[in-house]
């Protein structure tokens, strides 16, 4: 399974992007500010492309989607919310964005229940999950 993110709308507060799986548009991104130097709980993990496996999550009390090996960062995972403070470089999913409201997504367990379907069927078919995140933008905030 290969997903895919590219961000595409930055403000002072987060990143918003689209998610595509196997080809297919998903659901929409939010994850926190892209930054040069990381801040702890407010940065957004580097583009790049990264392995995701579905580990039980301390935190969590559940099996969720872990981004591994993501350099300067632990426990990046997957999951609900809506707003930049939902999260601690996460990526949050959701089935709605409305440029009038740039810092939130809506309808999040909605569409993690849907992507975290595709996880499963995927790792039952024992299928290697990919994730690549593509920054669209040219200049970071800092």
């Amino acid at each position: 399974m290969n997903i895919v993110i590219t961000r595409k709308y930055y403000t002072s507060k987060s990143t918003v992007g689209e998610m595509v799986v196997d080809g297919k548009f998903e659901c929409y991104t939010l994850e926190d500010v892209v930054r040069v130097f990381k801040i702890f709980g407010s940065t957004a993990i580097p583009m790049g492309c990264y392995n995701v496996a579905l580990t039980y999550s301390p935190r969590f009390g559940k099996t969720m989607p872990l981004i591994e090996d993501v350099r300067g960062f632990t426990g990046v995972r997957i999951h609900c919310g809506n707003k930049a403070e939902d999260t601690e470089g996460c990526i949050l999913v959701g089935s709605n964005y409305n440029k009038q409201k740039p810092d939130w997504i809506s309808s999040s367990k909605d569409a993690y229940v849907d992507l975290y379907e595709k996880l499963i069927a995927a790792a039952s078919n024992e299928e290697h999950i990919t994730l690549e995140i593509i920054d669209t933008e040219r200049g970071m905030l800092i």
